[in-house]
Parts: structure tokens; C-alpha cells; sequence
């Protein structure tokens, strides 16, 4: 018999491969960004369809950054990926975030940006969005959150004049409503000017949500032009 006192658990830093879509703008020329962070079980192919059907994404240069730890959906075969689990989740957090610094440098070396730089989370993707937003990863100037809340570990005064939409479904029984209350209140305390939309259907995308949010895109890019 082995004894299991001996055992020891050994962390080492790797390095391994991440990937992201993007898509300039339709004319080719300088113009603002908005990237997206999919959910859990998703790829970047399946965010970057549901994000470019938000109305006047012509104008925008549109990315998708896939999280690091792949795996097959069992039931279409698939490859999907997760941002992180409770395993060693500090850490994920650390590589996590310093993953999508490299990938916002390197489109900022493919693409010129002018104009505000978005992010845009869905379910799993917002907690990631918001991490990188408070590390000031890639100068993000407003933030679209979908389905998903705000991080426990981002405190207050993390994202001082940070905008904020939040999306939710009124049939989401996950991202409820007394969760995205909770987030208001932490997101003002935060020093981020936070709106809502809630809208007719659960934990996804909607026609409504997409008006919405080409609307706060508007609204960013006149804010910048200011």
C-alpha cells in the first residue's frame, strides 16, 4: 500500500497555443474593435455568429478570443472550450488573463484601431471580459455583458468610467435577477456607469438584445469621438 502522505501536488507554468477570429472592418481602414469572449462549451466560430448579427458590425473590426482548455462536446463531437474550473482557478485566472493581452497586441498589429475598444462577454465569456477589462488589458473603454455576472474576486474602484451593458433574459433561471441587481450595485461601486436590457427569452441571444447593443456601440463610438 502507497501512502497517500507522500503525495505531492506540483503546479508548473506551460506554454501552450490559444487562438482568436477576427474580422476587419468592411473598408479595410482604421476603425474600432470588439472582441468577444464565447461561453462555456463554445468555440469562437459560435460567438463570432451570434455576435455579427448585431446590426452595423460593418464598421467595426470583429474578433473572438478562444479560451485555452479545449474539450469534445459528447454529443456532436465538437471542439469547445472552458476559461477555467475550480482547479487551480487562480492561476487560470493569471494565465487567462495575460493570454488575452497577447492576443489584443497581436490584432492591434494585424488591424489599426480608432476609436473605442469593446468587449463582450457571454455566460462564462463575461467573468473574462470583466477580468480584463480591470487588468486594463487592451485600453477597453466599454463592456457588453450577456448572461453572466461580475467576477467575486474584482473589487471596488477596479473599473472607474468603464460603460456597461447588461443583457438578460427573463426566462434565464442562471442569470436571474436578483444576480444582475447584485452586479448593478457592485458595478457602481467600481466607478463603471452600468444599463440593462432584459428581455423576452432565457440564457441567449435575441433580436432585442442585438438592437440594444448596436445602440450602446453607437453610443461608445460618439463618446470616444467627443
Amino acid at each position: 500500500m502507497h501512502n497517500m502522505d507522500e503525495i505531492r501536488t506540483v503546479t508548473l507554468e506551460a506554454s501552450v497555443h490559444g487562438r482568436y477570429l477576427i474580422r476587419p472592418a468592411s473598408d479595410g481602414e482604421a476603425a474600432p474593435l470588439l472582441v468577444g469572449f464565447h461561453g462555456y462549451g463554445e468555440n469562437a466560430e459560435r460567438l463570432y455568429e451570434a455576435m455579427i448579427e448585431i446590426p452595423g458590425l460593418t464598421a467595426w473590426h470583429v474578433a473572438v478570443v478562444q479560451a485555452l482548455h479545449p474539450f469534445y462536446n459528447t454529443r456532436t463531437g465538437e471542439v469547445v472550450a472552458s476559461w477555467m474550473t475550480k482547479l487551480d482557478r487562480e492561476l487560470a485566472i493569471v494565465d487567462n488573463v495575460r493570454y488575452v493581452g497577447e492576443a489584443l497586441t497581436d490584432m492591434r498589429n494585424r488591424v489599426s484601431v480608432a476609436g473605442p475598444t469593446v468587449y463582450l462577454g457571454f455566460s462564462q465569456g463575461t467573468a473574462m471580459a470583466y477580468r480584463a477589462a480591470a487588468a486594463s488589458v487592451g485600453d477597453c473603454e466599454a463592456l457588453v455583458a450577456l448572461a453572466g455576472d461580475v467576477p467575486a474576486e474584482i473589487g471596488a474602484g477596479s473599473t472607474p468610467g468603464l460603460r456597461v451593458l447588461l443583457g438578460r433574459g427573463k426566462a434565464d433561471t442562471w442569470y436571474d435577477e436578483a444576480k444582475m441587481e447584485t452586479d448593478l450595485a457592485r458595478l457602481r461601486s467600481m466607478g463603471a456607469e452600468a444599463e440593462t436590457c432584459v428581455f423576452d427569452g432565457g440564457h441567449e441571444w435575441t433580436p432585442t438584445f442585438r438592437r440594444a447593443c448596436k445602440e450602446f456601440l453607437d453610443i461608445s463610438r460618439a463618446v470616444d469621438r467627443g
